[in-house]
């Protein structure tokens, strides 16, 4: 941390982080991987400087959900922890998906904690990479809400100014990774929750192809896989080589492989602009931010194209019903999923509104599934016309806490997350790629996103686009 720091990490300018003269110094996860292998730190130091920023920024942004210092210490010793490629690199893995031995709360207090009996599928591929997870990290409830402020838990904080939201629904792997306590941390999206707190916090936050990487049973058996597994890192080549070793233990035959993408590519590209999400458009500062992007693609040798937005207005109604239904699902199996100890009345008021909203509506479920899971033709006839979409990736610049608070009225604080996370669900429901970069800041200096789209399966091509923009426009560091 730096002078002036108080005792929480926090600087007098409204940031709070980590970074320091410690093991991890500001190396991202390759880097700490190189690191290791030439013999100047080892992983039980890498370990035990991560524990300690979590400690010292933990009470500033809220993003510990639960933790394991003891397990990751004892890994961390063992002379092959797990045997793969970031072997002895600290981590953090999110509060919805299982890991044997600890519980899974999903971003809420409404039963009691009991220890998952076994690793579920993607802490299986998770932990095979050698990634050491310190624990979990907090998220909003189930996932519904694009900021995590949770009346009894608490809002988890912003790294670059702690009085705004750090996004979600992968909130505290996000403030972590942006913070300096760890170089990355796993993510997922079923509606933005890996590319919304990537915009917040000034991050990579890649959601890859439907089916990319495995789901957990649970979230596997819903009707239409809105959920991909990924991470949230500071750089191109740390979600890049995640990506690769993920491949290496965990192949879907159905999908071209990625591979080990390490620079950018000398193709020059045909890549649409569009500032209109399928309800608003973009603001007048976020516009300006995504043209100024398309110029910086132009100016690089790509064609660029503004083009309005092809998806029909019934998509935002077909997305909400569709959620609504998986709300009601949780709720009213809510015994059976978690325990005789779940208690629906300390649910917050979106998951509470989304089980009413379903209940008013579920017979347009099933032409709501249907039409979603059709929407990929609109983007396979875009994909034959371009290479990629660049969109911005939320409407507005990062809110405050207290403009999502999830215990407002219902209609009140579900327009505002509508009107704000516009631009994310559709690769969802089309399975497609997409990256949100880092690659712009608003006026009042929070980081800013833009977010690269393009067709099922092509991730390499989304991953030297953005090793070129990275190195066209080095983004901002927290700690400089």
């Amino acid at each position: 941390m730096t002078s002036g720091d108080d005792a929480l990490g926090r600087r007098t300018d409204g940031r709070c982080h980590a970074f320091g003269d410690d093991a991890l110094g500001d190396l991202d996860a390759v880097g700490l991987v190189e690191a290791q292998r030439a013999g100047t730190v080892s992983a039980a130091e890498l370990v035990d400087a991560a524990i300690a920023r979590t400690e010292a920024v933990n009470p500033a942004l809220n993003g510990l959900a639960f933790e394991a210092y003891d397990r990751a210490r004892a890994r961390a010793a063992a002379s092959r922890p797990f045997g793969g490629y970031f072997d002895g690199v600290p981590s953090f893995i999110k509060d919805n998906v299982a890991v044997g031995g600890w519980p899974t709360m999903q971003g809420t207090d409404a039963w009691d904690p009991q220890p998952m009996p076994a690793d579920g599928a993607f802490a299986r591929v998770f932990l095979a990479t050698g990634l050491v997870p310190l624990g979990k990290t907090q998220m909003s409830e189930f996932g519904f809400s694009g900021a995590a402020e949770h009346p009894r838990i608490g809002p988890v904080r912003n790294p670059w100014n702690s009085e705004h939201t750090a996004g979600a629904s992968s909130s505290g792997s996000a403030a972590f990774v942006a913070a300096g306590v760890v170089p990355i941390a796993h993510a997922n999206d079923g509606g933005g929750s890996i590319r919304i707190p990537a915009s917040c916090n000034g991050l990579v936050g890649l959601k890859p192809t439907r089916g990319r990487i495995p789901l957990d049973k649970e979230t596997a058996q819903m009707p239409l896989h809105l959920v991909a597994n990924g991470v949230v890192s500071r750089s191109v080549r740390d979600t890049a080589a995640f990506l690769r070793e993920v491949e290496r233990v965990y192949r879907n035959p159905k999908l071209a492989p990625i591979g080990d993408v390490t620079q950018p590519s000398k193709q020059r590209l045909r890549i649409a602009v569009c500032t209109q999400s399928i309800s608003r458009d973009a603001s007048p500062e976020i516009r300006e931010l995504t043209l100024k992007t398309a110029a910086m693609l132009e100016e690089l040798g790509h064609r660029v194209t503004e083009i309005d937005n092809p998806v029909p207005a019934r998509f935002k109604d077909d997305f909400l019903v569709y959620w609504a239904f998986l709300a009601m699902a949780l709720i009213r199996g809510g015994r059976r999923m978690f325990g005789p100890s779940f208690d629906r009345s300390r649910l917050d008021n979106i998951t509470l509104g989304l089980d009413r909203k379903a209940a008013r509506n579920l017979h347009k479920v099933p032409t709501a599934i249907r039409r979603l899971s059709a929407s990929h033709r609109i983007t396979a006839r875009l994909g034959e016309r371009y290479d990629a979409v660049l969109m911005p990736t939320l409407a507005e610049v990062t809110p405050p806490i207290g403009h999502l608070d999830p215990m407002q009225d219902f209609d009140t604080v579900m327009n505002r997350l509508v009107d704000w996370a516009a631009f994310t669900p559709l690769q969802n429901a089309t399975g497609d790629p997409a990256i949100s970069l880092p690659l712009a800041e608003s006026a009042t200096g929070l980081p800013v996103g833009m977010m690269l789209s393009s067709p099922r399966g092509r991730e390499a091509r989304l991953l030297e686009l953005a090793y070129e923009l990275e190195e066209a426009h080095p983004w901002a560091k927290i700690h400089s």
